[in-house]
C-alpha cells in the first residue's frame, strides 16, 4: 500500500468514525431532549390537573352554598307557611265563635243613629272616641244582615292573611 492509499484509508476510517460518533451524538441528544420534553409535558400536565382540581373544588363549593341557601329559604318558607296557617285557623275560629254568638242572640250588632233635626232627637252626628256613646240611640241589625256582614268581614280577614302570606313568600324568594 502506498502512503497515499494509507492516508486515504485513514481518512476514510476517520470519516466513518466521525459519522458514527455524530449518529451516536444525535441519538444522545434526542434522548436528552426527549427526557426534557417529557419532563416539561409532565410538569404542564400536573399544573393543568391542579387547575382542574381547583376549578372543580370551587364549583362544588358554590353548589353547596347554593344548596344551603335554597334549604334555608325552604325552611323559612315552611315556618312562614305554618305561621300563616295558624293565623288563618285562629281567625276562622274567632269568626265561627262570633257567628255562633250572633245566632244565639248572645251578641247583637247595632249601628249608631245619626241626629235627625226633623225628628227632634238629640243624637250627636259624630261618634267621638271609640267606646260606648252615652245617651246615643242605636238600632239593632237584623240577624240575617249581621250574618252577611260577618261573612264579608271573614272574607276580608282571610284575604288579608292570604295577601300577607303571598308577600312574605315573594320577599323570601326574591332575596
Amino acid at each position: 500500500m502506498t502512503p497515499v492509499q494509507k492516508l486515504a484509508g485513514l481518512v476514510a476510517l476517520i470519516l466513518l468514525l466521525m459519522a458514527g460518533a455524530a449518529g451516536v451524538t444525535w441519538q444522545v441528544q434526542d434522548w436528552r431532549m426527549g427526557k426534557k420534553l417529557s419532563e416539561q409535558l409532565s410538569a404542564q400536565s400536573a399544573a393543568h390537573q391542579d387547575q382542574l382540581d381547583a376549578i372543580t373544588n370551587e364549583a362544588w363549593r358554590q353548589q353547596r352554598a347554593e344548596q344551603n341557601k335554597r334549604l334555608a329559604t325552604e325552611q323559612q318558607l315552611a315556618t312562614q307557611d305554618q305561621q300563616h296557617i295558624k293565623e288563618l285557623s285562629d281567625a276562622q275560629r274567632n269568626q265561627a265563635a262570633l257567628r255562633d254568638r250572633l245566632t244565639t242572640a248572645d251578641v247583637r250588632l247595632s249601628v249608631l243613629l245619626a241626629e235627625d233635626p226633623a225628628s227632634g232627637c238629640n243624637v250627636p252626628a259624630s261618634a267621638g272616641a271609640v267606646g260606648l256613646v252615652h245617651a246615643a240611640r242605636r238600632a239593632q241589625l237584623d240577624p240575617a244582615h249581621a250574618q252577611r256582614i260577618i261573612r264579608i268581614t271573614d272574607d276580608g280577614d282571610n284575604a288579608i292573611i292570604a295577601l300577607r302570606a303571598c308577600q312574605a313568600y315573594v320577599r323570601a324568594v326574591a332575596r
